[in-house]
Formats: structure tokens, C-alpha cells, sequence
């Protein structure tokens, strides 16, 4: 029997982010295209794989690409709140909140896949608690059903241990670094960066005991395209992802990385010496790799498998009831195109 405790006053929702534009999605059945065709409206987040296209908009590479583009800054679940609502095109989310938000009503197509967590998210243990066998029997702290409740079920799995073999302590995810210091019972947290950074900076002796580098390909970031806009405005949408993978080389180019991180890292208020480990913890797909992940597959390596393992987790944890069609869900149509 699955053990959960709550270190707040309130449960966290049951996923990334809270939801709570959906419901008028689901009063409507589907989320419609935005009424404006022009220009595409992309939501973004403090990601690296979603803030890169900073680089874009402040050099005006989709001006001089021919494609008008608005794009709109918000915290992680406003961006898919606004999404579900309907008042964007397209936003940047992981494939597993993907899924979420379409069994939710709004649905989505994963034109893009910007990258996959390579290091950002961690499971960090207190001092003493140097690995995941470690945890049998102790008390962790995570946001359930969100992604790194994902990746402590992973990382349990791959030492031969179960979910009920832990208690897992329900918080917030901004939270989590002051239950691990604060709670003397909780013996790690599941966190993504910056919050899994801030755990490492407050809490003497902790450390990653395991990460997302683990198990590359497990969470994967996408832009997510309402599938009307997607057929109304192909063309454009081509563009975008054209200017993508001109902001990804731009970014592994050694010569003017330095700049890239430079504008990344001032989007949301870091210096670069502060931005570049977080950028290092993010796996960037330039266009060869990213035809590869929209090759079907079982495994991680593949899209396709990757959010497999994520519907079973969200189906699993109650985040929806019904198993999702990954199939409908992602199309490499503008991959193939470029």
C-alpha cells in the first residue's frame, strides 16, 4: 500500500503544473485554436530548453525567417493554463504534462522536441544517505504525480525497490529544499533545478543521488502545437522550428555560446557563470538527433517509448484514468520537413 504523507496544508496538483484553465476546455470538449491567426503565439518558461528561444526573439531571427511570432513569458503552469485555455498556439511542456493536458481536454500535437533533462532533475539525499538503496524505510519528499515523482519511481525501480517501500511526503516542488533542511525525519527530496539547487546550497552534506543523467530520454521537452493551428499555419510552423535549431547551434557553437548563455541567463535574472550548469544539465537536440527521437520506439531513446513509460506512470498515480494514445500526440511532420 502506497504511503503518502503531506508536508502542506494542501495537496499539490497532480502533475507539473496546476491545471486549472482546463475547465473550459473540458466545457467546450476540445481547446479551438486562438480566434487571431496571426501572429502564432508560443507560451515559454523558465527552462533552458523553452528560454533558448530568447536567443531568437533578440536577435529577430523569425522576423528575418518571415514568421510572426509572439511569444509570451509565464511560470511553468500559467504558460499551460493559458494553453488550456485556448489563448496560445503552442507551448513548451514535458512529453508527460503533454499527455496530461490532452487527457484533460486541450489537446496537443509534439511538433518539436527541444531536449531531454540530462542532470536538472535530481532526487538529492541529506547527509548520510548516499544512494537509492539507502531510502528503504525513510520518509521523501516530492510534488506527487509531477515529473520528478516520475523519476524517483525510476530511480527506485533500478535498485529493486517500490514506491511502497519509502513514504513519500506530498509538498510543493518551490518548497522541497526548506522540508529537506527543516524536516529531520525526511531523508531526500525529488526536485528539478533551480529548486534542486537551492537543496544542495542550504542543506549541508546533501548531495545528487540520483539525477535525470540517469536515465536519459525519461523526460523529454516539447513544444506542444494545438493541432487546428498546426494545420491551419504549417508553413509558419516550419519556420519556428527552422529558427530552433539555428538558436541550438548557436548555443553548441563554442564561439558564440558565450553570448547565447549571456541572453539566456539575463531572461530570467542569472548571471551566465550561474546559467551555464543549468544549460549543462540540459541535453539540446540539434535536428539529426531529433529525427532519431521520432523514430518509434520502445525505449527511451525513442519519443514514442518515452511517453509510453509516462502514460503508464500518470494512469498509475491517478493522474488521469484513461491511457492516453501516444500515437495521436506526437507528429514529426516539420522534423522531416527540415
Amino acid at each position: 500500500m502506497k504511503r503518502i504523507e503531506t508536508a502542506v496544508s494542501r495537496l499539490a496538483p497532480s502533475f507539473r503544473h496546476a491545471l486549472t484553465g482546463v475547465a473550459a476546455a473540458l466545457a467546450i470538449g476540445s481547446v479551438a485554436a486562438p480566434a487571431v491567426a496571426s501572429p502564432l503565439k508560443i507560451g515559454y518558461s523558465d527552462w533552458p530548453g523553452y528560454v533558448a528561444f530568447q536567443i531568437a526573439i533578440d536577435k529577430g531571427w523569425f522576423k528575418q525567417s518571415g514568421v510572426d511570432v509572439d511569444f509570451e513569458w509565464f511560470d511553468y503552469s500559467a504558460s499551460l493554463d493559458a494553453f488550456s485555455a485556448g489563448r496560445l498556439d503552442a507551448v513548451g511542456t514535458t512529453n508527460g504534462d503533454s499527455l496530461v493536458t490532452g487527457a484533460n481536454g486541450a489537446k496537443n500535437v509534439m511538433a518539436l522536441v527541444t531536449d531531454y533533462s540530462s542532470g536538472n532533475d535530481m532526487i538529492i539525499g541529506k547527509a548520510g544517505v548516499k544512494s537509492i538503496a539507502d531510502l528503504k524505510g525513510k520518509k521523501v519528499g516530492v510534488e506527487v504525480g509531477l515529473v520528478d515523482h516520475l523519476l524517483l519511481d525510476t530511480a527506485l525501480g533500478a535498485h529493486g525497490l517500490k514506491e511502497s517501500d519509502v513514504t513519500l511526503v506530498n509538498a510543493k516542488t518551490n518548497e522541497l529544499p526548506q522540508v529537506l533542511g527543516s524536516s529531520n525525519d525526511i531523508a531526500a527530496v525529488a526536485a528539478w533545478q533551480p529548486n534542486a539547487g537551492e537543496a544542495l546550497t542550504h542543506v549541508p552534506g546533501s548531495r545528487p543521488i540520483y539525477t535525470s543523467s540517469d536515465a536519459p530520454g525519461l523526460i523529454y521537452d516539447v513544444l506542444a502545437v494545438n493541432p487546428s493551428s498546426l494545420a491551419s499555419h504549417r508553413a509558419e510552423w516550419e519556420k519556428v522550428i527552422k529558427v530552433w535549431y539555428r538558436c541550438v547551434a548557436y548555443i553548441d557553437d563554442p564561439k558564440t555560446q558565450p553570448d547565447a548563455v549571456k541572453i539566456m541567463s539575463a531572461r530570467v535574472g542569472l548571471t551566465p557563470e550561474q546559467y551555464l550548469p543549468l544549460l549543462k544539465g540540459t541535453h539540446l537536440l540539434d535536428l539529426a538527433a531529433a529525427k532519431k527521437v521520432f523514430v518509434k520506439g520502445d525505449d527511451f531513446g525513442s519519443l514514442y517509448g518515452s511517453s509510453v513509460n509516462a502514460d503508464k506512470f500518470n494512469v498509475r498515480n491517478g493522474v488521469y484514468k484513461q491511457s492516453q494514445d501516444v500515437n495521436a500526440y506526437i507528429d514529426p511532420v516539420l522534423i522531416k520537413a527540415q
